[in-house]
């Protein structure tokens, strides 16, 4: 029978409460001649009852009883005795009949029977040992257990209380079933009608003044809230944090990168780039309009790199072109972290205590004037590390590469001779990507050329490794993201940011 509704039993719940004043057990209430003391009613009577308590109209307690079922074997102890009853009757009156050995009692009753009936008989002394078999000691024993479960089946509990009920459920004769029901009584706000409270304050009834009249719900400050977004790393951050991780393996220390704003000088001339370079055209470079000019470096270094541009020096012929002030004090966006690198190489030639060896490392933004497309923004990120030590070779610098890479999972590496014009000799990076099936350029790479070593101070033993690459390629690869304007900018799918898991870089590339 389906279970009644709400409003039928929310009736009788207040009919009930106005004529008697209280419900001392809600299994007793009757809708339609049909007492509500099923499970199922009992959920619908506790569903109506929050409602009115809510609002204050009734009271109520929860009343939890358990009665007990009987278990498969309950229910053939309850109709055909117990297993010691069972072996006690196919047992002969001693001297009357040859006793029963063990097989054949197995024979007669069954193996499990046997085995928990011999022992229980013994127990109550129903039988006894007579030669190699068992007769009877007792005329007519009681079958206590059997007694015990048929009332339990007819009341669902027995007058001997939990001594009985614990003995039956070790046995597994029986098993509890837990009634759950409730008492009620009338609350401060009782009526036969109930009154639709209000949920919300409205600005209308501010306006209107019906707010006086107005029942409104309670608030329910253990209710659970509508869950909140938390926030989460975008991929880039997750690969940036691998590869900290991988750089303070190797021993490096992580430089300054808070200047996104660069003089010329920096980005470009201390680093021998020359100025008729054509990346330093505005079609390349961001340039500031206001501040108009940097900040002057070191008068005696900018000489030696003027120097160096226009004449030569340390072995070097240098450009023999113009070399301008009013270039190297423009300001840019830093296009490369090579700048910041540059910047630390001069700090760490003339610090106090003269060089020092060092490792570090760099990842932050750089800006180019690039149109946006499938594989380029105009702002990016670059991984970028520094080996100066004295005597180190371009062999230390595949090795380090070698070391660093397989820490990102790429062991196959293939190196290409190419040109920058700080570093000499310089290389391309290729890697073997196992699911493009391919030779795939992931980093730059080369020694620093004298000319820009040594106008910073740096002794002539002094060589230093670079290399660099780009924090979005990998992390396209890793995430598999064809279109890097959805990895950054406003096509960015922010509940994918949310879902995308944590990357381990030396897994390798699927």
């Amino acid at each position: 029978m389906s279970t009644q509704s709400p409003e039928s039993i929310q009736t009788l719940v207040l009919q009930t409460l106005s004529a008697n004043g209280s419900i001392p057990d809600s299994r007793e209430l009757i809708v339609d001649g049909r007492a509500l003391n099923t499970p199922e009613d009992q959920g619908a009577v506790r569903g109506v009852l929050d409602s009115l308590q809510s609002k204050e109209m009734i009271e109520y307690k929860q009343i939890t009883t358990t009665s007990f079922t009987l278990t498969e074997e309950g229910k053939t102890i309850n109709e055909n005795g117990s297993h010691e009853i069972r072996v006690w009757k196919v047992l002969p009156v001693k001297g009357q009949g040859e006793p029963v050995t063990v097989q054949e009692l197995q024979k007669l009753v069954g193996p499990d029977v046997a085995k928990v009936g011999q022992s229980r008989a013994f127990k109550n002394k129903w039988i006894a040992k007579d030669g190699a078999g068992f007769v009877r000691a007792v005329s007519s024993p009681s079958d206590e257990t059997a007694d015990q479960l048929r009332e339990i089946n007819e009341k669902g509990d027995h007058a001997g209380g939990e001594s009985v009920t614990k003995e039956l459920q070790k046995r597994k004769l029986i098993q509890p079933k837990k009634h759950i029901h409730y008492s009620v009584t009338k609350g401060s706000k009782f009526s036969t009608e109930v009154k639709q409270l209000e949920t919300d304050l409205t600005a209308d009834m501010l306006q209107s003044g019906a707010w006086k009249d107005s029942s409104f719900k309670q608030y329910n400050f253990a209710a659970t809230g509508q869950p909140t977004d938390g926030g989460a790393l975008h991929p880039l951050l997750k690969v940036r944090e691998e590869f900290r991780n991988i750089f303070f393996d190797m021993g490096f220390t992580e430089m300054p990168t808070n200047r996104f704003v660069e003089s010329a000088f920096w980005n470009f001339d201390a680093m021998f780039v020359p100025q008729q370079h054509p990346a330093r055209e505005m079609q390349d470079t961001f340039y500031v309009k206001d501040p108009v000019k940097a900040l002057q470096p070191d008068p005696e270094y900018y000489e030696r790199v003027r120097k160096i541009h226009e004449e030569g020096g340390y072995g070097s012929i240098g450009y023999r072109a113009p070399f301008s002030r009013e270039e190297g004090e423009k300001l840019v966006l830093r296009t490369h972290t090579t700048a910041v690198s540059t910047a630390m190489l001069y700090e760490l030639a003339n610090q106090k205590g003269g060089f020092k060896p060092a490792k570090m490392y760099s990842i932050d933004r750089v800006f180019r004037n690039e149109t946006a497309d499938a594989t380029h923004l105009a702002e990016f990120h670059q991984v970028e590390g520094v080996v100066a030590d004295y005597n180190i070779t371009l062999g230390n610098l595949i090795a380090f590469m070698q070391e660093f890479f397989a820490k990102t999972g790429n062991h196959k590496l293939r190196f290409k001779p190419a040109y920058n014009p700080y570093t000499e000799p310089s290389m391309e990076v290729f890697s073997w990507h196992e699911g493009l099936g391919k030779w795939i350029e992931i980093a730059n790479s080369g020694i620093f050329r004298p000319e820009m070593l040594e106008p910073m101070g740096l002794p002539k033993g002094v060589r230093v490794l670079g290399w660099g690459m780009s924090l979005e390629r990998p992390t396209m690869i890793k995430y598999k993201i064809s279109d890097i304007r959805t990895l950054v900018g406003h096509k960015t799918d922010l509940d994918q940011v949310k879902k995308r898991p944590a990357v381990r870089l030396e897994k390798g590339d699927d």
